[in-house]
């Protein structure tokens, strides 16, 4: 019997051995899991028709939106893998600002295929490989397929950005935010440089009160302050001369932390004459330059004005403007055409800006201040958006900017392509043809790859409410006919052609997404294990 048992054991040659491959398995599948579990999230949320999400923060505030960025970012996702789609989605809001929710969606579709794929038993790397080659091949295809624009053609432009806008809760409101988003960024192009486009020159600033109908481009500054009212000083001032300071109009701290002790009066006397004589001598310097409006950056290490400095100022006729961000002093003296002014020995006329009129502005229950007619002005733009509570003001600020980022997409590339999951489809179809064409398992993985391209039209039928395998189907049908540009008009609720729709999208978006999408599946498809160091 002991014999029967040894000879049944096969005997194990000096190379052989035994590979565990079950917890690499387990690693990558988990991986996967999470990774599309984050795509399902989202995916609700895709399109014209999509759903919002009500996000509730820890510390009690919430949100209301359907933009992916914002609602990926807001998900504390613990799990590795799911943090590279939540980084996915930073990255296409950087590269294009717009097609976030369809980044995660794409890359959850690609991850549901690499699954089957590696259960079928394919190895990662033949998948990945053949994943690089489809994007190369796909951002060709949308390439070929892209209308080019010009930037004097605004219609063109409106409609893209208006596009970007319907999908979201103040769709509403795109026949006004559309326009007013290209011509913000028209406004700002350099010509020295008209392939890019600086999104922080255009300033958005938020007022509550109002309806999103009152949000208008202001041309010149505008500032979500008061002016300093203490000492009775001007809240309106016409040829004003502007002066951006960065220095503290207040006595003098010393650098360590001590307490003097005064116990003559007329010591106590002399010290007040001494700062009273200090700060007049900083406001005759103002004074002297013929500077009338001052503003002044936020001072952490001691208050940038006093009450009395404010009195001497009001005395002075000059108008205050303080805490004024640090991060704004860039676009504020960009804008103004001046130098910020860092120590009084610099107050010179020649750092000032100038504009015809600057004025306190009354504004729902706050004020604003407003800059106008700027001489020799920067090339910047101010946006003033209104809205009826907070929710809606922050979604319309995160619409807005998607739509000039959208703008921004076609200015540093200048085509456009449709959308309502045109391009998908025609992805899908000239993909599986191509498939037919290589040889072995790459055309296996490829033929794949070209079905979960299919998810976008098929999520924006879904969500929708329509049939989206019929409509699918028949997008197939169109799209072999060689109608490329049919997609799904979700308003009508049939296939239509979507470019005389004007249902168009920068191609920049497009490519990025696939592009940003690949890339991420590949990185998971790569990580065979989590090594957690402590």
């Amino acid at each position: 019997m002991a014999a029967a048992s040894t000879a049944s054991r096969p005997r194990a040659s000096k190379s052989e051995s035994f590979v565990d491959n079950k917890r690499k398995e387990d690693i990558r599948s988990a991986n996967i899991n999470a990774g599309r579990a984050v795509a399902d999230a989202v995916r609700t949320s895709l399109g014209p028709k999509g759903m919002d999400k009500m996000i509730s923060t820890a510390s009690g505030e919430v949100i209301i939106t359907n933009d992916g960025a914002t609602i990926v970012n807001k998900m504390d996702v613990l799990q590795p893998a799911a943090k590279m789609m939540v980084e996915l989605s930073k990255s296409q809001d950087s590269a294009a600002g717009d097609g976030t929710t369809t980044v995660v969606v794409l890359a959850g579709a690609l991850l549901r295929v690499c699954q089957s794929l590696l259960a079928s038993g394919i190895h990662p790397t033949v998948i990945s490989d053949a994943l690089h080659k489809s994007c190369g091949k796909s951002v060709d295809i949308l390439t070929a397929m892209a209308v080019p624009v010009e930037l004097t053609d605004r219609e063109s432009l409106v409609k893209s950005a208006s596009t970007s806008l319907n999908s979201k809760v103040v769709s509403q409101y795109s026949t006004l935010l559309a326009p007013l988003a290209v011509d913000a960024v028209l406004s700002v192009i350099d010509p020295e440089k008209p392939e890019i486009v600086d999104l922080r020159d255009i300033k958005i600033v938020k007022k509550l009160g109002g309806t999103v109908d009152d949000t208008h481009t202001v041309n010149g500054l505008v500032f979500d302050k008061k002016v300093s009212h203490a000492a009775g000083g001007p809240t309106r001032m016409e040829n004003a001369k502007i002066a951006v300071i960065q220095f503290q109009i207040s006595p003098p701290k010393t650098d360590i932390e001590q307490s003097i002790v005064v116990s003559d009066y007329t010591q106590m006397d002399r010290i007040l004459k001494e700062e009273r004589n200090y700060i007049l001598g900083m406001i005759k310097k103002i004074k002297a330059t013929g500077c009338n409006v001052l503003l002044i950056q936020k001072s952490i290490l001691r208050d940038a004005v006093t009450d009395l400095s404010l009195h001497y100022l009001a005395k002075a006729k000059i108008m205050v403007i303080k805490d004024v961000e640090r991060d704004e002093i860039e676009f504020v003296t960009k804008t103004l055409n001046c130098l910020p002014i860092a120590n009084i020995e610099h107050f010179r006329a020649e750092k000032l800006g100038y504009a015809d009129l600057v004025e306190e502005a009354s504004l729902g229950d706050g004020k604003i201040l407003k800059i106008t007619g700027i001489k020799d002005m920067g090339r910047t733009t101010s946006v003033l958006v209104r809205g009826s509570n907070q929710l809606v003001l922050d979604e319309a600020e995160r619409s807005l900017h998607d739509a000039l980022c959208v703008v921004r997409c076609l200015v540093s590339k200048r085509f456009l392509i449709a959308g309502g999951g045109a391009p998908e489809i025609e992805l899908s179809r000239q993909l599986g043809a191509w498939a037919k064409v290589l040889h072995g398992m790459e055309g296996y993985c490829v033929k794949s790859f070209a079905e979960a391209l299919e998810v976008i039209p098929y999520t924006l039928a879904e969500n929708a409410g329509l049939n989206p395998i019929a409509i699918v189907t028949e997008l197939r049908n169109k799209h072999a006919q060689g109608e490329i540009n049919s997609g799904i008009n979700v308003r009508k609720g049939q296939i239509t052609n979507i470019l005389e729709e004007n249902v168009v999208q920068p191609l920049l978006v497009s490519t990025s997404a696939i592009t940003l999408a690949t890339e991420c599946v590949r990185m998971i498809l790569k990580i065979d294990d989590i090594v957690t160091v402590r």
